[in-house]
């Protein structure tokens, strides 16, 4: 492997993606510590509590079973603002053309970004549009950037995992990534399989109720629930269990994810989070995600059982024990 050369892995929100942020990226930017690399930047402008987020999107193909990567683009940038409990008030949008797509194309992706967007309640504010040569881009990549209003003082990031937490999914993992996957590569799969992409901010605001005992949100995109969990994990300095057995998985992704080999906790999801709650208010946080429509299948499928550098690992469904860790680079490229 040339250490010279950016590789695809580089983009999968694997290890590779952080070697490259720890390494280079975020050196010579920002210097940003593990423990505040967090799905937005908290931001105090006089007084105003602000989220600031922003993400592009380059899924393949850009029309999939569920959704396409319009609605995309705006759910997932709401989610980085409502994964630090703020509400999600106004997007920019920027587009990278290449010569020679479809308008007709264009127009559906616009409308699918106009219907998310109100929504969501969010205002899509400015932008901007290049073309590029036919060949030297992929039809199309959007970039989306967000603003939203911290409304509150607790501490919701990523490094504020506490020993006892448990660990609530507010549904069936791995769809998006199978969705992509099946489009992609023309698979006959009968088995209804769509993109979980929804806007999450509705469901955050039903949760900050809560108060101290929300302890971290976040959106297990790239990579999946266990990169995420290795990524918390790593901020907070603690070691996290999760147990088999609980994990809901829509049968269709588990039995795609059987013949092609491929585990459903690295699968990407585009309108899941994982909330981490204090012991004796997680079933009443559970109970009020099932009250919610994106919430009808959560379940607590771990919690935090100790303090480390950074240990996650799973109870098996026969008995033991093992170690989960972040691939290098991801299962499913360009899945977002």
């Amino acid at each position: 492997m040339n250490n010279d050369l950016i590789l695809l892995g580089h983009g999968s929100g694997g290890r590779l993606s952080h070697q490259l942020l720890d390494e280079l990226i975020i050196p010579q930017l920002s210097s940003v510590p593990v423990a505040g690399q967090n799905d937005a930047a908290l931001l105090n402008i006089g007084g105003i509590k602000l989220a600031f987020s922003t993400d592009s999107y380059v899924v393949d193909p850009v029309f999939f079973p569920g959704g396409n990567i319009g609605d995309l683009a705006i759910n997932g940038t709401v989610n980085d603002l409502a994964m630090m409990g703020a509400r999600p008030l106004c997007l920019s949008v920027g587009f990278i053309l290449e010569e020679g797509f479809s308008k007709a194309e264009l127009s559906r992706i616009l409308a699918s970004m106009r219907e998310a967007a109100d929504s969501a309640g969010v205002a899509i504010v400015t932008g901007d549009t290049k073309v590029v040569p036919k060949g030297k881009g992929d039809r199309i990549f959007i970039n989306t950037s967000g603003i939203g209003a911290v409304e509150h003082n607790l501490q919701i990031d990523g490094a504020s995992a506490c020993v006892g937490d448990k660990i609530i999914v507010n549904g069936c993992i791995g769809d998006h990534g199978i969705a992509v996957l099946s489009a992609r590569e023309g698979l006959e799969i009968d088995s209804g399989i769509q993109t979980d992409s929804a806007a999450l901010n509705g469901m955050v605001a039903t949760l900050l109720p809560l108060g101290s005992a929300l302890h971290v949100l976040r959106d297990p995109t790239r990579g999946g629930v266990a990169t995420t969990l290795k990524e918390i994990a790593l901020q907070s300095g603690v070691t996290i269990t999760l147990d088999e057995k609980s994990l809901p998985i829509n049968p269709g992704v588990k039995g795609v994810c059987s013949i092609l080999g491929l585990d459903p906790l690295y699968v990407a999801n585009e309108g899941k989070l994982l909330a981490f709650v204090a012991p004796d208010r997680a079933e009443e946080a559970l109970a009020v995600m099932h009250r919610h429509p994106l919430g009808k299948d959560a379940a607590i499928i771990g919690e935090v059982t100790g303090t480390s550098a950074g240990k996650v690992q799973m109870e098996t469904m026969v008995g033991g024990v093992r170690g989960v860790e972040m691939l290098a680079g991801e299962q499913l490229p360009r899945i977002c």
